[in-house]
Formats: structure tokens, sequence, C-alpha cells
């Protein structure tokens, strides 16, 4: 009968089989599931089936779910009763647990008891919850069958751990263990705690990983502490569980004093983790710090880590080949996977520093107190960066570490982008927060720290998304409009950078650039320029037929502008039109430079480009201003080299005509008419007894201006006369040699006459007649002088650089003549009070200009400022000179009617009057970079030849100190105001800020590199003026025996030459505190502008200072040197064993050196040891041994079978050097000495490092016998032992490795010999043993 029904429940498990995979695939219905229960019952007459189903559960076979017919708690209640009150208890339960057992060897069997039950759906159930849990997770819920269960699971588990994962996708050893999760209670948690770490050790890699990942789910409280314990023996043991176990550590509650035993075992291996387990490992070492260690944790793990390496160089290349190119797609799942791998570890940084404000803290205290510029790294910069962006309260406290590491050169340009390059992931989701910074840092006064942050927008335009692109467009433009000066110059200059490095981001955003025209009234000409660049640039940039919108709203504005009637917008407009028409062209010239001529434009663009220079040539040629600015513009764009060759030739053809029409004439032909004056040619630098000489026609044209009638000016509009106003004169020349020059590639043959050629003047020189003049006559004369001088300084601008000696002596003949007008003018000017010169710089902030009146008593200068606001306010700005003079007199004069001109001015004399022409520096024509070149002149021979062009005599020229002084005070100007920084600067109270701006025009086109890269080239004259003006004052003294004023002495030449070596001074001392040699790009041209001044020093001189350095500044000079030399070794690249024999043996002199050099240095502090200079030894000393720890011990690894005597005299020297490290040590201990004893404990711990690294070294080298390790006795710095020792405990922290001697002595013993080390060798102790491994 038994068999009968054995075999209809074997008959019944085939179609059953198939039924249970039916219904995996469809959901059945109730009706269904009900149909199927009497044919999948477990029928058994064991006591472990009956009193499951008298307790509610139902076994099933095959592929079904057990099923439960009651609610779990009622099931474990009612089978938990079953068993208490059975007769046999407790035997009952003895012969449950072995059904159990019986019944699960099958494996399907076990596997059902392991998976969820299935409810039944009646009307009880309908209110409890669907899911029920496995039969075994309810067995575990009674506490009289728990240990025995637990015992069947983990004599089961092992029959699993090495078997593959089922067809079915389960894995039984999980399944098993996800048993023993959220246990209600444990009744035995010892023995469980015991079970499971055994199973730990002996299962698989995989699976240990599981095992450990759910203890805290399985242990109770009270086992966190054992189980810490074994897990941090077990992550010593294999390296491979670091993850989960440290992760399974941060779960559970354990002591202090564990967690950093751990933290530390972590740290030392952090440089060897793998990046995808770097998140966990920082995750624990953060979660384990405290208040008390959190800056000493903080700082070693900034140290140790280096996340830039921990990316391999393919993952770097195709991610950033990835952002350049956004339609690449071939990144494979392992560059994927480590992307997110460092944005989960960043994860992880910032959740910690969000959370735990002592870490944020303690972290920007650790990058604050790195000093060294070669310790900061690309982690430091991202950790300010994101702490920023987590923590407000912090701000203020990142910013001024920030501001301080930016001063000192620790944060540079390089350093940034490197972070942006490696982390732009992580930063684009704190990008609010980097422009919020860029904003702060650029309200700054400090030059290096607003290029900073204007560094923070660049890289945030070019790494970040269309998103944060808009909106640091957004944040610049806000820049523009604030009105700050500085603020809008860096605002502009970076955007101008980014239409040029990547026009086609920008271009969606003009639009937000277009507003800032509503703002042309606060900016100054060069912001102009910058602006109408930067819109010019994304109109007619390359693709430029989607930008045509761009173009139609420039035309706009600047026809508006061009035809206004209000001056100042006239002004802005010429500018943007020659500033457009320069783009226009310079695009289509530079898009094609293959082959010559093929850059050219089109006739068409040659024709846009004409037609808009015509049209501003037609709008400004009513005002002489506007002409002269429309000149100047002109100028400047031809001098940068934007115009194409078809518009040079364009430009070249048309105002050669002109300005030989409206300035040149004939000096035959002397001019007629009721001048005031008579006509004159002067100041020729060649006979011109002949008829085909010219001459510049200025006298009549001034008067013409200046002594017409109002009424004939005002009918006079459409006469030629206008478009001749002298006030063009300057710039119209400036114009026409900047094309002349580069049509012709620098030569001016066709306008040398221009150099020589005289002009029409009057005698300047004031005599007797001077006190006849009226005031209109002298204001006349006064703006002759000052026409004459801007004419003159133009010509040097124009032939300074030519190389014909007789070209270069007239240049110098014309630097005489501008010297000797000024002194006439200055004559001139004293008695000539409120006079207003005309214009020289036409660009808007020299409108409303007018002169500091010093040419008269105080009196008098109070009233000349009085009327220059008057002339202001009634609008006469743009009058002439004489009419604006004249009306100064006569609202301005607070004499009575009667008294006459000559008494005002005989009164004017008498109160000692006084003129400076610095206060008309404004009036000036700039001179240019070049002219300076004139310094180099020395004697030059110019030829004077006769009619038939034979030489008739030889005149020598060269600089006298006249013009050598003119030279040097204008290069000083220039030098202050680009090269001084803007804060050092002090401004005149109420003084314009643009006003210090003025004449300076062309210098703005050029930037401090430049100019700077000038003035070196000029080291070698200046240096000779200066030698020459000594030398002079050294013959001065011995002709006067010594007395300065004696009575031989030129007065007027005395301090002519006194003012050249003041002069002098002040541009070396301009130049060489310049602050961009701070920056690495600069570094160069500092060494070499050095170089050149060392060189002139005599042969004799450099012994005295040397020996004066050593006895008295030897603490910078060791400094320097122990800090270049941890530099120096830190650079070098560690060996690696793949490289050649050659490099191996190349980088191991290069080592042998380097400790050579250590050694002579470390050994000066036995002579030299004040506490400075040990303080010096302890900290650079501790960062060699660092160094040698890590670039070094790698090469002799490899090194030391091939080389062995080479590398057993480098460990001898080393040894020799940290053994006086340690002896300082003792030294700072015994005196007690708080500067020197903080750096002890990790000097110590960085030799005991050494020690095990050499100790490994052996090893590997199979030399582990030669290593002897023992006590070092203590000893001061001069070698003696110190007797009196506080506590033996000291003895065994101290000790020191005697490695090279006792491979010495290994060595030695092969050859018969014994030698004993110097060291005092004893007996190993057992803490030394301890140490050593």
């Amino acid at each position: 009968m038994v068999s009968k029904r054995r075999q209809s429940r074997s008959e019944d498990k085939e179609s059953l089989t198939e039924d249970a995979s039916e219904t995996r695939k469809q959901p059945l219905s109730k009706k269904t599931k009900k149909f199927h229960v009497h044919n999948e019952v477990e029928e058994n007459d064991s006591v472990f089936v009956k009193l499951l189903k008298t307790a509610g559960l139902i076994l099933k076979t095959g592929e079904s779910q057990n099923q439960l017919a009651v609610d779990q708690i009622v099931f474990q209640k009612k089978l938990f009763q079953t068993l208490r009150k059975h007769p046999s208890y407790p035997k009952i339960i003895e012969e449950f647990v072995s059904g159990l057992e019986s019944y699960i060897e099958d494996q399907g069997s076990f596997r059902n008891c392991l998976l969820s039950c299935e409810r039944l759906q009646d009307e009880e159930a309908s209110m409890g919850s669907s899911y029920c849990k496995s039969l075994i997770k309810l067995l575990l819920g009674v506490d009289i069958l728990q240990p025995s269960i637990i015992k069947i699971l983990f004599e089961k588990l092992p029959e699993f751990l090495f078997e593959n994962v089922n067809s079915d996708g389960i894995n039984m050893p999980r399944l098993i263990i996800n048993q023993l999760k959220w246990l209600d209670r444990v009744v035995d948690s010892k023995d469980l705690t015991t079970k499971i770490m055994q199973l730990i050790s002996i299962a698989p890699v995989y699976l240990q990983h599981d095992f450990i990942i759910s203890l805290p789910e399985i242990l109770g409280d009270s086992q966190h502490a054992d189980v810490g314990k074994e897990l941090s023996d077990l992550l010593t043991e294999n390296t491979l569980l670091t993850v989960p176990i440290l992760d399974v550590l941060s779960s559970l509650q354990l002591d202090p004093k564990l967690l950093t035993k751990v933290r530390q075992l972590v740290m030392g291996k952090l440089s060897s983790v793998m990046l995808d387990d770097l998140p966990v490992i920082i995750k624990f070492i953060l979660h384990s710090i405290t208040a008390t260690d959190a800056l000493e944790v903080v700082s070693e793990l900034r140290e140790r880590l280096d996340l830039e390496h921990c990316i391999l160089p393919s993952r770097l290349q195709a991610s950033q080949s990835k952002l350049k190119n956004k339609g690449w797609t071939s990144s494979s799942g392992n560059q994927e996977d480590s992307k997110d791998c460092v944005v989960l570890f960043f994860d992880v940084i910032k959740s910690a520093v969000r959370y735990e404000k002592i870490i944020s803290e303690a972290w920007i205290k650790a990058i604050e107190n790195t000093t060294s510029v070669s310790e900061h790294k690309i982690f430091d910069l991202a950790m300010l960066l994101i702490i920023y962006s987590t923590n407000i309260q912090t701000k203020k406290y990142i910013e001024r570490v920030l501001r301080n590491k930016i001063r000192s050169g620790c944060f540079e340009e390089e350093l940034l982008q490197s972070t942006f390059y490696i982390h732009y992931l992580v930063l684009k989701d704190i990008c609010p927060s980097i422009l919020s910074l860029a904003q702060s840092l650029l309200h700054s006064l400090d030059q290096s720290i607003i290029f900073f942050g204007s560094l923070l927008y660049k890289y945030a335009f070019k790494f970040f998304d269309t998103y944060c692109q808009q909106e640091v467009v957004g944040a610049l433009v806000t820049h523009i409009c604030s009105g700050n000066e500085a603020e809008v110059d860096t605002a502009l200059d970076v955007l101008l950078e980014l239409v040029v490095i990547n026009p086609s981001a920008m271009r969606p955003n003009a639009v937000f650039i277009k507003g800032i025209l509503d703002y042309l009234n606060n900016m100054s000409p060069q912001q102009i320029r910058k602006l109408f660049r930067i819109l010019s640039t994304l109109a007619y940039g390359k693709q430029h037929e989607a930008s045509n919108h761009i173009q139609d709203d420039l035309h706009l504005v600047i026809r508006k502008q061009l035809s206004s009637t209000i001056f100042k917008y006239k002004l802005i407009g010429i500018i943007g039109a020659v500033t457009m028409a320069g783009i226009m062209a310079a695009d289509r010239s530079r898009s094609f430079s293959l082959t010559p001529r093929r850059g050219d434009l089109s006739n068409e663009q040659c024709t846009q480009v004409t037609s808009l220079l015509q049209l501003v040539h037609s709008c400004s040629e009513q005002s002489p201003q506007a002409s002269a600015l429309y000149y100047d513009e002109f100028a400047n764009l031809i001098q940068g080299r934007k115009l194409a060759p078809k518009a040079l030739e364009w430009v070249g053809q048309t105002i050669f005509n002109d300005f030989q029409d409206a300035f040149v004439v004939d000096i035959c032909v002397v001019p007629e008419g009721d001048y005031p004056f008579p006509v004159k040619a002067l100041y020729g630098l060649e006979d011109y007894s002949s008829h085909d000489g010219i001459a510049i026609n200025l006298l009549p044209l001034l008067f013409s201006q200046d002594f017409a009638k109002d009424g004939d000016r005002r009918t006079s509009q459409e006469s030629h006369q206008k478009s001749v106003s002298p006030l063009c004169l300057a710039p119209y020349f400036r114009l026409l040699r900047l094309c002349v020059e580069r049509q012709h590639n620098g030569n001016l043959e066709e306008i040398d006459g221009l150099l020589d050629c005289p002009l029409f003047l009057t005698d300047l020189e004031p005599g007797e007649r001077l006190e006849s003049m009226s005031i209109k006559e002298r204001s006349f004369i006064c703006s002759l002088i000052f026409l004459t001088l801007n004419w003159f300084r133009e010509v040097v601008n124009a032939f300074c650089g030519q190389t014909l000696p007789e070209m270069k002596g007239k240049v110098l003949t014309r630097l005489k003549h501008i010297v000797e007008l000024q002194r006439v003018l200055e004559k001139h000017l004293a008695v000539t009070p409120d006079y207003v010169p005309p214009l020289a710089n036409f660009d808007l902030e020299t409108l409303e200009v007018t002169p500091h009146m010093s040419a008269v008593s105080a009196k008098t200068r109070v009233q000349g400022k009085m009327g220059g606001r008057k002339r202001k306010a009634d609008g006469s700005k743009t009058s002439s000179p004489d009419r604006l003079s004249k009306e100064d007199n006569s609202e301005c004069d607070p004499t009575p009617s009667g008294r006459s001109p000559l008494e005002k001015e005989l009164k004017g004399k008498e109160e000692k009057v006084s003129v400076s022409l610095q206060n008309y520096h404004a009036f000036f024509r700039e001179l240019d970079i070049e002219v300076f070149s004139i310094l180099r002149c020395g004697l030059v021979a110019k030829f004077i030849l006769d009619s038939e062009m034979h030489t008739e005599a030889t005149e020598v020229v060269q600089l006298q100190p006249p013009e050598l002084l003119f030279l040097l005070e204008d290069l000083s100007q220039k030098l202050e105001h680009m090269l001084t920084p803007s804060v050092a600067r002090r401004i005149p109270f109420l003084k314009s800020k643009g006003n210090r701006n003025i004449g300076f025009s062309h210098l703005h086109q050029r930037s401090a590199s430049e100019i700077a890269h000038s003035v070196f080239r000029l080291l070698t004259p200046l240096c000779n003026h200066l030698e020459n003006i000594h030398n002079y004052f050294q013959c001065l003294s011995a002709e006067n025996h010594g007395v300065v004023d004696g009575p031989g002495m030129k007065v007027q030449e005395y301090h002519i030459m006194s003012s050249c070596y003041q002069r002098l001074l002040q541009i070396f001392h301009a130049f060489f505190a310049w602050s961009g040699f701070v920056q690495p790009e600069n570094h160069n041209l500092l060494y070499l502008a050095l170089d050149i001044l060392t060189k002139r020093l005599k042969q004799g001189e450099p012994d005295q200072p040397l020996e004066e350095l050593l006895r008295h500044t030897f603490v910078i000079f060791f400094r320097v040197m122990m800090a270049e030399l941890e530099k120096t070794v830190k650079g070098l690249q560690v060996a690696t064993a793949a490289d050649s024999q050659q490099i191996h043996e190349e980088k191991l002199l290069y080592w042998n050196m380097a400790v050579r050099d250590f050694s002579i240095l470390i050994n000066l502090i036995k002579v030299f040891d004040s506490r400075p200079v040990l303080h010096i030894c302890l900290k650079y000393g501790r960062l060699f041994v660092e160094a040698f720890l890590k670039q070094c011990m790698p090469l002799l690894d490899f090194s030391f079978r091939k080389h062995r005597e080479d590398v057993l005299s480098l460990l001898e020297t080393f040894q020799l050097n940290t053994r006086l490290l340690h002896h300082l040590c003792g030294h700072s201990k015994i005196h007690q000495d708080t500067k020197l004893t903080k750096h002890v404990p990790l000097l110590k711990k960085t030799l005991e490092l050494l020690v095990c690294r050499v100790k490994a070294m052996l090893t590997l080298n199979s030399c582990r016998e030669a290593f002897w390790l023992g006590n070092l006795k203590n000893r001061d710095l001069q070698g003696e032992e110190i007797i009196s020792q506080n506590s033996q405990e000291s003895t065994a922290e101290e000790s020191e490795e005697d490695t090279a001697s006792q491979v010495s002595k290994s060595k030695a013993a092969e050859d018969g010999e014994v030698e004993a080390s110097d060291g005092e060798q004893e007996q190993e102790s057992e803490e030394s043993d301890n140490d050593s491994d």
C-alpha cells in the first residue's frame, strides 16, 4: 500500500512539474490554485511534516511554493506550543530537526524551504500581508528550534560554496545567509558569530564579500566589538576584502581605538587602492574622525590622496576627447565606470563636509597650513571649491585662504586649469557656487586675485555645459554694467578671449552681450574698443552667415551714433566703426594664409569695408576732434596688422594725396596774409637754397582757424578749411606713416622728406615783444608751440626705427628741438594764465580735461580751477584754445577792470611764477615704446652734403643729458602706469579715475608683458647710462675733493644728471618690482634680466659679498638650498622595471649626487647650530627622506642585484645622514624647544618607514639575513652620548636603522672579515622586532 502511494506520488510529480512550469508563466486564478493543492502536497508520516501541517503549513513538492494557511505569527506560536506540550518533549525537538534534515537532503526541497511561502487566499488572510517568510526563516523565529536550525544551515552551506549559480539564477549560499538576517531574537549570538566568521574564512572571495556585507544585519550589538577585531585582523591578511570590511566597520558600534588602528592601516594602503574602492575607503576614514584628530587625519589624507594619478591616462584622454568632441561615442564601459567612481568619491566627501563641521574646517586648515608651492595639489583646489558650495558658514574663511594662496603664488593658472580638466564632471554640479566665488574675487583690489577670478569664469565656460555657459556670460555682463573699472576691464577681457577661442559657443549668447551697448556712457575708450571687437568678432567671424542679425544690429547702432549731434556719441560711433572695419578685414585675411594674397578680401568684402570707412570720414570731417580721433583709431588698426592688403592699398592712396593737399606746401611760396607775426620757415634740417623743398604750413592753418571771425567760421562749414585743422596734423601724419610702413615693410623712403622739412612758424623765443602781446596773441604762440612739439613727437615716433646713420642723426636733432621748445613753452605759459592748449589725444577721456594751473601764484591757480569748472558747465569744450582762455579771463578774473593785463602779469612775476609741463601731459602726443631704442645710440656721424651731393662736412651727434632726461622721464611714467599695480598708485583726491589713463592710449594697445619685454631689451643701454652717470659724479667728487657743490660745478648740468640718475633708478625699480614676474611664464625673463646685471659686475667684486652671505645670512642660504634640493628630488620621475638599464644607471647616479649634497648640507648644523637652522633641517630633512622613500627606493629594488656596490654606498651615506637627524631629534627634546619638537614625531615616523622599506627591499632581493636592527643611543649634535635619559620607552621609539652598515657586514663576512658597526650594537629587543615587522 505504501508502495502504491509512493508510485502515485512519483507519477504525479512529472505531471505536476509541467503544471508548475505553466504556473510560473502565467498567473493562476484561485480556483486553479486550489485544484493543484491536492496533487502537490507532501504526503509523509514523519513527525516533521505532521507538526508543520498541524501548525498550519503545507509542504509542497516540485517547484511549487510551500503554503501557509494561517498567519506567520500564529504558525510560529502553534508550532512552539505543539512542541512544548508534546508528551515526548524535549525529544520531540530532535525528531523534528531530524525530519527536517531528511527532508532537505533533496536539493529541490531545500530550495523550497529557503524561498518564501505562499499564503492561501482565504477570507481570514485577506486582511494580512501578502508576503510570507520562508519555512527556514519561520523556524528560526522559534527559540527552541533556532540553535538546531542554525547548525543545520551551516552544515549544509559548505556543499554549495563552490558550485555555480543554478539555472534559475538562485545563489544558494546567499539564500542561506539571507535566512539569518533581521531575526527578532538570536538565542546564542556568540555561537552564531563564531560560525559565520569561520564560514567567511573558508568561502570564496566573491562569497566572502557578500557574507561580510551581511554581518550588520545578522549580528546583535553585543557582538560588534568581537566582530570588529576579527575583521580588522582579516583586513591585514586579505586586501581584496578591504571594501566590504570597511563598509561593515562603518556600520558597527566599535571602540574608537580600534577604528583609529584600522584607519591607520588603511591610510598606509591608500596610494595603492583601486579607484573603484576609493569611495568606501574614504567614507570609512571620514566616518572615524573625531574632533581631536580631525586636522591630523585630514592632513595625512590630503598628502596621500593623489586622485589625478588614480585615473588612468587612457581614461583621462578618452574623457577629454569626448569633452572636445561631443559626438564621439566610442568610450568604453570602464571609462564610464571611472567617471562614476570619481563622482561617487566626491559625493562621499560632499556628504562628510556638509554634515560634519569638524571635517570641513580641518580640511580648510590643512590646505592653509601647506606653505610650499610644490605641495599644493589639484585636489586641494577642488576641495576648496566643493566646501565653498556646501557650507555657507565657511565661505568667508575659504575666500580668505584662497586670496592668501593666490598672492603667494600657490594657486596658479596651470593648477586651476588642471583642476577643471580632471574634475569637470564634479565641478559642473557646483557651477553657481564657482560663479559666486569668481564674482567675489573680481571685487578685490589685488590684480592677481582679479586674474584668478577671471580664470574661474573662463574655465567654467570652457568645460561646462550650455546652461552653465549662459550663466557665465550673464555674470560677466553684470560685471561690465557695474561701472567698476577693474571689473569692467576684466570681464571684457574674458569675454573677448572666449569669443576668440570658442565663437560658436558664444554666438548664442550674443543677445546678452548686445545689451551692454546701453551702458557705453560709463565706459572708457579702451573698453568700448573691446566691446565692439567682441560683437564684431561674433558678427563677422567664421560661419558669420548665421550672425546676420548681429551685423544688422551693429550697423544700426554705429550709424545712429555717427549721425548723433552729441559729440561724445559721435566719437563712440567712430571707435566702434573703425573697430568693426578691422574685424571685417582681418577675418578674411587670416582665414586663408596658405599662399600669398590668397587671404585678401573679395571685391564685395572690400567694398563693405571701404564704404564703412567712408561713412566714418564723411560724418567726422566737420569736426577737427572727430577727424583726429578717426585718424588715430585708423592708425591703431593698421599698426595692429588688422587690415587686409586690398583695404590697406585703398587707404594708402586716399590719405597720401589728402595729406599733401592739406598740410604740405612748397617752401619757395611763403604764405602771404595779414598775420600778426612774420612767417618764417624754421627747424629745417637741410639747406633748402633750391626751390624744390617742402614745408609744413602750420602757422597759416592755425591763424585761419583762431583769428577768423565767428561769422566767417559759421559760413564756411562747407569749405575745405574745416578738414585741414592743425589739430589733425599729427594724427594724420601718424596714419600716413603707418600705412606707408606696412605697405613697404618698414621703409619710409617715400615720406622721409617730412623728417627734415621745416615748418612755417614765427620766432618763438620770448623777447621784449612778449610784454606787448595781447592775451590772444600769447595764446596763439602757445598753441603754435604745442602743435610744433606734437609734430616733432610724431616725427620721432615715425623715424626712430630707421637704421641709416643719417636718419638717426636727424632723429636726435628733432629730439633736441623738442627739449628746446619745451623750455620756450614754459616761459610762454608762465605769462599766459588760464590757457588751455589744443587737444593732442582725442578719445573720450580727454574731452573735459584742463591742465592744472600751476603757471601763476596760488591765488591765481585757484581761480584757474574755478574757471575750468565753469568751462565744463558752459559746454565750451570744443571751442578753440584762444576762445577758451579769453572766456575764462573774462569770467574768472576778480581783479578790477581798470587793471591792465600787464599789471596782472607783473604781479604774477612778483609772486615767483613756476610752470611744470607735467600738468600738460594730456596735451602732448604720446611717444611710442619703440622711441626708446634711441637710448642705444652712441656717437652718430651726420654727413652734410653740398649741392652736388658730395660730403661737405661731417657732424657728430650724440644723445645729450637733456634729451636723455626727456626720454627717461617718459619711460618712467609709462612703466609706472603699466607695471605698477593700480593699488600702489595713489590717485589724488577728487581726481577723475579716467584722468590717469590720458596720454597712454597707444600704450594700452599692448599688454604689461609686452612692455616688460621691451624694457628688458633696453636693460643694457640703461645700464650703460647708469654707469656713465655714476662715473660723472665720481669724477665730479674727485675734482672738487669730495665737495659736491664745489666752485667749479655747473649747477644746471648737475641737476639734469641727478634727475637722470633718479629716473634710471625708478625705471629699474618699476621693472624688477613688476608683479608679473611671479607668474611662471615670466620667470625666464626675470632670470635673463638678472643675468644682464650680474655680468656687469666687476671681476673682483663677488668675493667679499659671498663671504658676507655665508657669515651673516647663512639661514637664508641654508633654507633656499634645502628647499631647492627637496624640490628637485621630488620632481624626479619614479623609475620602473620597464625602463632601460641606461636609465636606471643615470637615475642611480643622480640620487647618489642628491644624497651627497644632502649630506653636505645636513652636516653644516654641526657648525651652524642656531635655532632657525635646526628648524629648517628638521622640516626639509623629513621631506627629503619622504622623497627618498617614494622616488629612490623603487629604483633600489631592481638595481640592487646589478649595482650592489653603488646601492651599498648610497645607503651607507644616507644612513649617516638619518643618524644625524635622529641626534637632532634628541637635541630638540633635551632643550625642550617647542618649535623644534613639533617636527620630531613626523620625522621619526618617516625614519621608521625607511627602516621597513629597506627591509622590504632586501627581502625582495633575497638578502633578508643581511638586515639587522638595533637601538641607537641618544646623542647630541656633536655625537656625544646623552647620559641622562628620562625614560627607557623613548629609546625604543627612537630606533634607527643601520641597514647599510649591516649589509656591508654581511658582505665582509663572506670574505672572512667581520667588522663592527659604528652604531652601538645591542641585543634586538622585542619592541624593535615589532617595529621592524
